[in-house]
């Protein structure tokens, strides 16, 4: 009884003091549940080559998910078709809830064709995800742009819908330069429907810019299912380096994963110091150890 009646005091405290302090208990330091995923434009140079043995390495390194990158309807995923694809995924214990396609003629033109075979794709080998991984510039000059943009993503995203997915926009550091005191990414967040539209949020490219990712995470709870988990040289910002080495508090941002929406983080880096399989590996590691657990 007397345990009882402390754990029922303790919990009437901790209620307390979430009413005083409602953000106390808002940022949850675990963020248990998440696998460690790798976006595969990391091992560009390799996957052409031998993607099965590339997957197989991956899966050894850590990794239990995957995101793609430039699939074709003509070579499909690095000479794989979906079905193929999917099935060496699983030979190797993996899986894959995203795929960055190439939206530039959509993005300009509405062109619907490249677009939906993009979405059976998708479907065919199991992602939740058509993820924008990037925008032409010539569309993005304006304020006005910007709108047109979101009114884009917004229709993209309700096709994706219809088709089972869901559709994810790819953040680079461009969409925070400021037009007439107004950053693109600050009205795409605005003007997209929430319903329709997530993001990927790339963190190095957040940082890069000048931006706080938790103050943007803060102002749009749940809006980022999806993370880029890169990290940035001490010595040279513009490259990256192995997840824990360089200046990016990760452990910091992922107490606030679950006001993100956090479901699938995937590791990413576009500049190697040592051998890229080394790499891949020791980041793994320390994502599963510091912050998936």
């Amino acid at each position: 009884m007397t345990q009882r009646r402390d754990f029922l005091k303790q919990a009437g405290l901790l209620s307390a003091f979430s009413l005083m302090n409602p953000g106390a208990l808002f940022a949850a330091p675990a963020a248990t549940g998440l696998k460690a995923g790798l976006q595969l434009y990391t091992l560009r140079d390799y996957i052409g080559k031998d993607p099965k043995g590339v997957l197989a390495k991956v899966a050894k390194a850590g990794y239990k998910e995957v995101e793609t990158y430039g699939y074709s309807p003509e070579t499909h995923y690095w000479g794989l078709t979906p079905a193929e694809f999917k099935s060496v995924l699983s030979a190797n214990g993996l899986t894959t809830p995203s795929g960055h396609y190439d939206m530039g003629a959509y993005m300009r033109d509405g062109n619907q064709e490249v677009f939906k075979a993009y979405m059976a794709a998708a479907n065919a080998c199991g992602q939740q995800y058509i993820t924008v991984p990037s925008l032409d510039a010539s569309l993005c000059k304006t304020t006005d742009d910007f709108k047109v943009v979101a009114e884009k993503l917004n229709k993209a995203g309700e096709l994706c819908k219809a088709a089972g997915l869901r559709l994810g926009y790819h953040n680079h550091n461009f969409e925070f330069k400021l037009v007439n005191g107004v950053a693109m990414y600050d009205v795409m967040l605005k003007e997209t429907d929430a319903s329709l539209v997530d993001f990927e949020m790339d963190i190095y490219w957040v940082v890069r810019a000048g931006r706080d990712p938790i103050k943007l995470i803060e102002a749009n709870p749940k809006r980022f299912p999806m993370w880029h988990i890169k990290d940035m040289e001490k010595a040279q910002p513009e490259h990256n380096t192995e997840i824990g080495s360089g200046t990016i508090d990760f452990k910091k941002i992922m107490k606030y994963a679950k006001v993100a929406g956090l479901q699938h983080p995937f590791m990413e880096q576009e500049y190697f110091a040592i051998d890229a399989y080394q790499s891949i590996a020791q980041s793994a590691a320390y994502m599963k150890k510091n912050l998936l657990s």
